[in-house]
């Protein structure tokens, strides 16, 4: 499994960290890197003071925050790579795995261990296949050789850990079984060993005395409050080299490191938003609902290329309650006429789903009934529907199943828009009380409060308290019977004709219709078009209700339904003989990264190591750090190879295998490594056990300098092919961004009294704008629809799959409006307000943006727009800057 790129920025700045920290330590590693601006930004107050581990201040501890659905634990399974390479200094770390409950312990347990797991393939990969994975109450089977020869992972629940009374603990209590771990070492040189007994100052054979001599890597995964809850003593205890946790919710001392945002897991495609939120009065109704919305993503499931089974997850009221599990399942079966088979309960003294993969096709399982017993470990993506017939009033009314329903299929988007979204139908007696508990759930699973309210989709009908706004005006619809069936084929072309607009029902028994269902208004070519592909019998009448239709609500229409043609040329250049639009990941493509042209050497600032008595200093970027020397048995080995007469050209490769690059060709690396580790030598005589033990720092200083060559190339790349004395960029309209109806139909929409008279799309499918609800950005939107100017404009989504975007070097920028004036030209407008306006960011944007403005010879313009600008406003700035 490919880590996804927020998934890699995540374990890169893990790196960073980590690999800082060894220079400076982790609180001014982790405050430098915190403080900087794009980290800042992103972390958006999660970050503050560094707070150290009572006990073990030395010892880095980081959290990174990933919302419900965003593979924590892939990431987690690279991090011990990262960890091992850039603090641990060790070939092959010992792991401690700790999760919040026995569910979740079996569960990871299951995935490490399974050869073909994406999560055990990731460590394969790392360690070469020397992976031990082991349940931590089976720590008496744990083999001494495979604590020396692999990455050995012990998973257990932070409560085993958790006590004061160790004689109560078997991993606290001597064992005989593990003499063999303690014969071996020099145990006088582990002052914090427990001994036997008050009385016998002999040191336990105990599971927690080996993890003190081993330093393990501890992984805590969504085990809340795991770390800072944990006792001074019981760190000292386990004497972790490094903490590193992944959860939703970090809490205040977790030392947020990273934060990762729903929409970036949205964009990824890994999630299903937004969430369409149905309240009912009665749970029956939202019960009949939720087995009517399972039944129309079936239909539009069939249309898919992967297979899909859209599965509805109940939560029944508890067992003393009106409608318990036995009376849901049953209104299921005597009303609805739901096949038992298709009914499975999950509550905690049944458990049908034990067992079962619900990702089978040959799987008969539909609806899921359940109390409380998925909140944790249960991960189907066939889950789209939660319904709840218990009278929703909190957040934790929803929190945990709702999250049952966000994953997305095979992580990756549907071609069918309503395959991306999630649907609740809930029972309340107060639809507020239903909307807040529905976001405040979306919060507790790790969204921000912005991303959970604009992430909830609610009925128009039903929202009589206007919550969310005024209610939307519907479109235009019409349902057409035609007098014979069609086939899928037909039925799959006439979508692509007109996406999002048309549809066609396919019929589930005899006596049913075949039905073309329009919602909102196709052009008349878009008619003519459907009409040309059905029978001749269903064609005509086809034809002339859907033209009666156009007619009367073609003025009704947006532009874009409308079909107008709405298209804005990108920036496009040759590689590799083609014309392609520039984007990012094309510039390595064309960089000459050869290391011939790299000299093998470390400058004494870059690298220098001096062996002082029985210690080392180590001397990085004017950072001195002194390590002592660890025993043979410790460090003696890389990859279990013994050092003592090890060559230049078997440490070069052994290290090549942890900086190997697939710009870099390896064998090249490897000449240019052992060229590197002779000029050290030679230099300041330094030898090669002394440079195994310090090879994670090394590495840190080979690494920076080889990613700084790299840089500089892509970034030569990057400037000639843009910005050169003769640039070989230009503007196509024929690869030119497309906006059409239906474009940002997954993107949550603006939702306020204003209307917007001349958006493209609509004035009720404006997406939502940065910062408050009514604030600059929105300001600058309405400035914008009031230049006479302006013959139409779109609100651009940043990140989006369609949206307009202009080349940067690292990433792209994705300007905040576009609008087509009057004379046709192109308008591409970015507002910025007064504390970026003149930052290193906006100089960058306005560098490209103008570029685009010049290759457009005169149809174009590029402009900033600030709240105020040498006195003018942005209604007067618009003005100027578009006449």
């Amino acid at each position: 499994m490919q880590l996804k790129q927020y998934q890699i920025n995540a374990r890169d700045t893990l790196r960073d960290f980590l690999e800082a920290a060894t220079i400076s330590g982790p609180k001014a590693a982790y405050e430098s890197l915190t403080g900087e601006h794009d980290l800042k930004e992103r972390l958006r107050g999660f970050a503050g003071d560094y707070v150290p581990v009572n006990g073990i201040e030395d010892t880095p501890y980081v959290c990174l925050r990933l919302p419900t659905g965003g593979g924590k634990t892939i990431l987690a399974a690279h991090a011990i790579d990262v960890a091992r390479k850039s603090w641990m200094g060790k070939d092959y770390p010992m792991v401690l795995w700790m999760v919040s409950s026995n569910q979740i312990q079996t569960q990871t347990l299951d995935a490490l261990k399974k050869p073909r797991h994406p999560y055990r393939k990731a460590l394969d990969e790392q360690f070469g296949g020397n992976v031990r994975v082991f349940a931590m109450e089976d720590f008496t089977q744990i083999p001494p050789q495979d604590l020396e020869s692999k990455c050995c992972i012990i998973v257990g629940t932070i409560q085993t850990l958790r006590i004061t009374d160790t004689d109560k603990r078997k991993i606290y209590s001597h064992h005989e079984m593990l003499e063999p771990h303690f014969t071996r070492l020099n145990l006088h040189a582990y002052p914090g060993l427990e001994a036997i007994s008050d009385t016998n100052p002999g040191k336990r054979f105990s599971f927690a005395n080996l993890l003190h001599v081993h330093q393990p890597l501890m992984i805590v995964d969504e085990a809340h409050n795991a770390v800072t809850g944990l006792s001074e003593e019981m760190h000292r205890r386990v004497n972790p080299s490094a903490i590193i946790e992944f959860t939703a919710t970090p809490r205040t001392r977790s030392n947020t490191l990273y934060n990762v945002s729903a929409a970036e897991l949205k964009d990824a495609e890994m999630i299903k938003l937004p969430v369409r939120l149905t309240e009912h009065r009665e749970w029956q109704s939202a019960v009949l609902g939720a087995v009517q919305k399972r039944a129309e993503l079936l239909e539009l499931a069939a249309n898919d290329k992967d297979y899909i089974r859209p599965i509805v997850l109940f939560q029944a009221q508890n067992a003393n309650l009106p409608v318990n599990v036995d009376v849901l399942k049953a209104h299921l079966i005597e009303e609805l006429q739901i096949e038992p088979e298709e009914i499975a309960v999950a509550t905690g003294g049944v458990r049908d789903l034990d067992g079962m993969d619900l990702l089978s096709e040959k799987s008969p399982i539909n609806y899921v009934i359940t109390v409380q017993a998925l909140k944790e470990g249960w991960d189907c993506p066939f889950a789209y529907v939660f319904c709840s017939v218990a009278n929703v009033s909190s957040a934790q009314d929803v929190e945990q199943l709702l999250g049952r329903v966000l994953r997305m299929p095979y992580a990756k988007r549907r071609t069918q828009p309503a395959l991306n979204k999630a649907f609740a139908n809930v029972t309340s007696e107060n639809f507020a009380n239903a909307a807040n508990a529905l976001r405040d759930g979306l919060v507790s699973l790790g969204f921000s409060n912005e991303e959970a309210g604009a992430q909830i989709e609610v009925q128009p009908e039903l929202d009589p308290d206007g919550l969310f706004g005024p209610q939307r005006r519907p479109l235009p619809t019409m349902t057409i019977a035609l007098p014979t069936p069609v086939t899928d084929e037909v039925r799959s072309a006439i979508a692509e004709i007109a996406p999002h607009i048309v549809s066609v029902s396919a019929p589930t028994s005899d006596d049913e219709d075949t039905e073309i269902e329009i919602v909102g208004v196709p052009t008349q070519e878009q008619v003519e078009a459907i009409a040309a592909i059905l029978p001749p019998q269903a064609a005509k009448g086809m034809r002339e209700a859907a033209t009666a239709f156009v007619h009367e609500n073609e003025a009704k229409a947006s532009p874009a339904a409308r079909g107008a043609k709405f298209i804005v040329p990108a920036i496009v250049a040759t590689f590799q003989g083609e014309l392609q639009l520039v984007e990012p990941g094309l510039y390595p493509d064309e960089a000459d990264i050869d290391l011939a042209d790299l000299p093998p050497t470390l400058t004494q600032g870059e690298f220098m190591l001096r062996s002082v008595g029985d210690e080392f200093e180590i001397d990085v970027d004017g950072n001195r750090v002194t390590s002592s020397h660890i025993g043979t048995g410790k460090q003696g080995t890389l990859f279990g190879q013994d050092v003592e007469g090890l060559s230049p050209v078997q440490l070069a490769v052994m290290l090549a295998r942890d900086l190997r690059d697939p710009m870099i060709s390896h064998g090249q690396l490897q000449i240019w490594l052992t060229e590197l580790i002779a000029s050290l030598a030679e230099r300041d005589g330094i030898t090669l056990p002394a440079l195994v033990h310090c090879r994670h720092i090394l590495m840190r200083s080979i690494r920076e300098k080889i990613a700084g060559f790299m840089a500089s190339r892509i970034s030569g790349v990057y400037e000639s092919t843009l910005f050169g004395p003769e640039p070989r960029c230009e503007l196509s309209a024929d690869q030119g961004f497309t906006f059409k109806h239906g474009m940002f139909a997954d993107v949550p929409k603006y939702d306020s009294a204003h209307i917007f008279d001349k958006h493209f799309l609509g004035p009720y499918e404006v997406p939502v704008f940065d910062g408050k609800k009514n604030g600059e950005e929105f300001q600058c939107a309405q400035a914008l629809d009031g230049i006479p100017q302006v013959k139409h404009w779109i609100r651009n989504v940043s990140r989006h799959r369609e949206a307009f975007r202009l080349p940067l070097l690292k990433n792209n920028f994705y300007p905040d409006f576009i609008a087509e004036l009057r004379d046709g030209r192109i308008a591409v407008v970015e507002y910025k307000g007064e504390a970026y306006a003149t930052s290193d960011d906006s100089r960058i944007k306005r560098r490209v943006g103008s570029l685009w403005q010049k290759l457009s010879d005169d149809s174009g313009v590029f402009m900033f727009v600030e709240k105020t600008l040498d006195g003018k406003n942005m209604r007067e700035q618009l003005d100027a800057g578009l006449n």
